[in-house]
This record gives C-alpha cells, structure tokens and sequence, in this order.
C-alpha cells in the first residue's frame, strides 16, 4: 500500500504523539528521582542521589524488592513447566474438549485482573481455607505467567513441524529421549523469550497481588502504592519505581531479542 506524503506525515506525528504520551511520563519519574525537591517541583532545580541512597537503606524497599523476585522467579519456573506441557498436549495430540482446553488456558491473561483477583481470593480463602501468603501470590501470578510460555512454545511448535520428531522415533527413540535431544533444543530460545517476559509480568502486578497477598507478604508495587501518597516517601518512591522500569524493561527487550534472531537465523 503506498501513501501520499501527507498521509505518511499524519501517520508519523500521530505516532510520535503516542510514544510521548507513553514514555515521556516515565522519563518524568527518573528525572523526579534525582529531583533535589522533596515536593518534586518542575523543572528540577539540579541533582540529587540522596533519594538513591535513602532508597538503598530503605528497610521496607529492600524487602519489597526481594519478595518481588522471589514471586517472580518461582511464578516463571512454574509457568515454564506448566506451559510446556500444555503447549506440547494442545499442540501435538488431540482429543475431545482441546479447543475447550486451549481457551481455558488463554483465558486467565484475558479476564479483568479484579475479576481474577476477586476469584482467587475466594478460592484460597472461602473454598480452600488457605491463609493468603507469597505462596497465594506465586500461585495467583502463574496462572497468567503460564500464557505468555504457552503462546511462545505453541508458536514455536506449529513452525518445527513434526517431522524431526517422527524420524527420531522411526530411530528408535523414546518420548523422552526424543523430547530432550530433538524437541527442546528447537524450543530453547521460545522458553527463554516465554520466561523473561513472565518474569516481567509477575514483577511489576499489582491488581491480582493485591487481592491474594497476606500480611507480610508486601511486593515493590504494592510498597509503591502504600507509599506514594506519603510526602517524606514521594522521592523514595519515585527511586523504587526507577527500579521496577528498569527490571520491566529488560526482560522484555531480551525477549524481543531473542525472538528477533531466531526469526533472522529461519
């Protein structure tokens, strides 16, 4: 499709004025982070890491933070296995119910994170009797981590085919050794982008997290939102949500990476 010069000019302003109305607010909150106003007066006046360094002394943010990872790494190894496997049964067998089976799967990323929250919160407390704890939230998180792995290894498993698969069995190969030798090592780097992107998504929750954390169980955004409001904590809160950009970012952009050269090496 070919436009007209002017089109190409309103497309481009129309998407330079959405990337600004995205990140310009996020460049707003690292600026505020070095910010020398506590009342976070604009423009900023100079530069300041005293915040950083409250931040890093901050008690509360550094136990924010680790539970964070912990619910993030444990979530992810958790949507990797368990997205692997549904990816490999949707994908490779059929049976009744399996277009059933695969909406199931996509639905818990699609649903309202209030709606998900409410219904697991009903479910560890009401039904189960579960006292909710970083486990409630690792179980909570996995149930939408599990769609990011298993929408990467379903992709990755329609483009390889079954072929290599069929010949390692005419070979002699069983299940497993065929699945360790041919079918994982095509799937790597789909697991990898799958996990770095459920890390990301677990990471930075809050919605789910709120409805399913008990007492002590206090992750960075749900420490931002519990601080953010407080006037000598506004600077500190601007540092910890550099942070969380930052470990937000990266995995994302490995992914992208990740999926980008495999998509040049085929």
């Amino acid at each position: 499709m070919t436009l007209s010069p002017l089109s190409r000019r309103v497309l481009a302003g129309l998407t330079f004025g959405v990337l600004a109305l995205i990140y310009v607010p996020l460049l707003v909150v690292v600026a505020n982070s070095v910010n020398p106003s506590q009342s976070m007066t604009w423009p900023p006046d100079g530069v300041t890491f005293e915040w950083w360094r409250r931040a890093a002394h901050s008690a509360g943010a550094r136990e924010a933070l680790v539970t964070s990872l912990q619910v993030a790494v444990i979530a992810t190894a958790l949507a990797l296995l368990l997205g692997t496997l549904l990816a490999l049964a949707l994908q490779r067998y059929s049976f009744f119910g399996k277009n059933a089976v695969n909406l199931l799967v996509i639905l818990p990323i699609a649903l309202p994170g209030v709606v998900t929250g409410i219904a697991l919160n009903n479910g560890f407390k009401g039904i189960m009797g579960v006292d909710l704890s970083l486990w409630t939230i690792v179980v909570a998180h996995a149930t939408f981590c599990i769609v990011t792995v298993f929408n990467n290894v379903q992709a990755r498993l329609r483009r390889m085919g079954t072929s290599l698969e069929e010949a390692s069995a005419d070979l002699g190969a069983g299940v497993l050794t065929t699945f360790r030798l041919v079918t994982l090592p095509q799937l790597r780097s789909a697991l990898l982008a799958g996990g770095m992107l459920a890390f990301a998504l677990s990471f930075d929750e809050i919605i789910v997290t709120t409805f399913t954390a008990g007492q002590g169980a206090t992750t960075l955004p749900i420490w931002i939102l519990n601080n953010m409001f407080r006037p000598n904590q506004a600077p500190v809160v601007n540092v910890v949500a550099v942070v969380l950009i930052v470990f937000s970012i990266i995995p994302v952009w490995l992914a992208q990476r990740l999926s980008s050269d495999v998509e040049g090496v085929r």
